[in-house]
């Protein structure tokens, strides 16, 4: 196994400006606090099911035809001054996909399983997923080999807000330390945007066997 090699905040200061650096936080904190919203759906979804689905898949559709538009070189107001904002390095003239993957995610789980499932699996991409990656820009001192740089810090941010999340929504412990140490493996995998299917889906199904 590849030695774990260190790699702090402050180890990247030296490389790059603090300027940059704190852009570079302050994108991960407005690209995280989206998905940290969608905590909110599982609430919306039990006032009105089908009505949030189809506002939510409406949503999705203007965002993807908004996206080519702005590939094309025509910006759609609001949407595309948020996507170029929250867009990471690697997405930078490219199709922003996360979104996307984001919504697909949320409206599966929703038509998959039961609203207590799939509100555990909804919570854990908004507060596992998306925790864990502000955390591991924050205080990832420790990469964890072959996961294209998770971190170790991410990772127990990530178990910590899954367990906390899936025991509020169910009362039941071992279910939640079941779900939190599967979440944490799932998202340390080299998945990128897919996790965002994944996640939900994935603890979701989990969920409903040991409901």
């Amino acid at each position: 196994m590849a030695l774990i090699q260190p790699r702090c905040p402050r180890d990247k200061r030296i490389g790059i400006t603090y300027k940059k650096y704190a852009n570079h936080i302050l994108k991960e904190l407005f690209r995280k606090t989206i998905h940290l919203c969608s905590a909110f759906l599982p609430y919306f979804f039990g006032l009105a099911k089908f009505p949030f689905l189809i506002a939510l898949a409406t949503v999705l559709v203007i965002y993807i035809i908004s996206e080519f538009l702005r590939l094309n070189g025509i910006n759609i107001p609001i949407i595309s001054s948020v996507t170029k904002v929250a867009a990471r390095k690697r997405d930078e003239n490219k199709f922003v996909i996360g979104p996307v993957t984001l919504c697909i995610g949320i409206i599966l789980a929703e038509l998959l399983w039961e609203p207590l499932p799939a509100a555990i699996g909804i919570y854990a991409l908004a507060f596992g997923d998306g925790l864990a990656s502000l955390a591991g820009k924050l205080f990832g001192c420790i990469q964890i080999p072959l996961t294209q740089g998770k971190t170790a810090a991410g990772s127990l941010v990530c178990f910590t807000a899954i367990f906390i999340s899936t025991f509020a929504a169910c009362r039941q412990t071992h279910i939640a330390l079941i779900i939190a140490t599967v979440g944490m493996f799932v998202e340390v995998l080299p998945l990128k945007d897919l996790d965002n299917i994944l996640i939900p889906v994935g603890l979701g199904g989990l969920a409903t066997i040991l409901l």
